[in-house]
């Protein structure tokens, strides 16, 4: 009995606390920390990736609109992108959106839509960079918290990802810096920024860009963490971790491949009478409703 009310228990949608998380720091960061964003940078970049979700919604046919991913795409381009055109900003969202429906493999988007949209932007204009966030020590372990507490409240099934990540890449910058003879306050200090956080609970941990099983997110992890370190001190570029996570993006298929897993999949949009059912009417006695839900859940990009 206990099973079965676990089973169809409705558990809370990641995204709801992502979203609620992104805003809230988004509000602090205008008002508080005077980040510098318009409101027409803030419209231009949240109504580009409304509007482009939507238009893609139309074209592929699909049997709802969305807007969930979208919102954390949407905002984390406003806390991450800087530009001094808004027209760019939402030729940013655009990108972003448009790039899940576009470049797919296997059912499932290549790329980070955020992640994309920024690397796109810096490659193809030279008028877009990505600002880390001057937001200070209380904002830093606030958010920091928050994406702890995400973590834990909604038991993020790509959490291994996101653990393999912090462990491989922590090793990288404090084993440079007792190679190197540093203090350990210089590591510490280039942890503290908010594309880092970001990055970590947002973008690589996103579970629908990255590997299908356990062994191969964590394998995807060391070598985005890997590809960043060599950027950051072996080219000395900005942005290592955007740059290595878009490259090892495109190794997703393969690692699917070798190391073969369980498809990952949002909890399917299913009607009130379905939704009383549950999960263990769906997986027990797999009737329209079932099918409703797993076909939209197949079609959700």
């Amino acid at each position: 009995m206990t099973d079965r009310l676990h089973a169809s228990a409705p558990r809370l949608d990641p995204r709801l606390y992502q979203i609620a998380t992104l805003t809230g720091l988004l509000i602090y960061g205008v008002t508080a920390l005077r980040f510098e964003l318009t409101p027409a940078f803030v419209g231009f970049t949240l109504g580009g990736v409304l509007a482009t979700q939507y238009l893609c919604t139309r074209l592929w046919k699909l049997p709802a609109f969305d807007p969930r991913s979208a919102l954390i795409s949407g905002l984390s381009l406003c806390l991450l992108l800087r530009t001094n055109a808004p027209g760019l900003a939402a030729l940013a969202a655009a990108v972003a959106i448009a790039s899940k429906f576009v470049l797919r493999t296997r059912g499932k988007h290549v790329f980070n839509p955020t992640n994309l949209g920024l690397v796109a932007m810096m490659l193809a204009t030279g008028r877009v960079w990505v600002s880390p966030g001057q937001w200070g020590n209380v904002a830093f372990f606030g958010f920091l918290m928050a994406c702890l507490g995400g973590m834990v409240v909604n038991r993020a099934a790509r959490s291994d990802v996101t653990y393999a990540f912090l462990g491989a890449y922590l090793a990288i910058l404090f084993g440079r810096a007792l190679w190197l003879g540093q203090p350990m306050s210089i590591p510490l200090h280039q942890l503290q920024n908010g594309a880092f956080l970001l990055f970590t609970f947002f973008m690589i941990s996103d579970p629908k860009t990255t590997p299908d099983s356990r062994a191969g997110r964590i394998l995807f992890a060391v070598l985005v963490a890997a590809g960043a370190g060599w950027v950051q001190f072996g080219l000395f570029r900005t942005n290592g971790l955007l740059w290595s996570l878009a490259l090892f993006a495109m190794t997703v298929p393969l690692i699917d491949r070798l190391l073969p897993g369980r498809r990952y999949q949002w909890r399917p949009a299913l009607a009130p009478a379905a939704t009383e059912k549950g999960t263990l009417h769906e997986t027990r006695a797999p009737g329209r409703a079932a099918a409703v839900g797993a076909a939209l859940a197949r079609s959700r990009p």
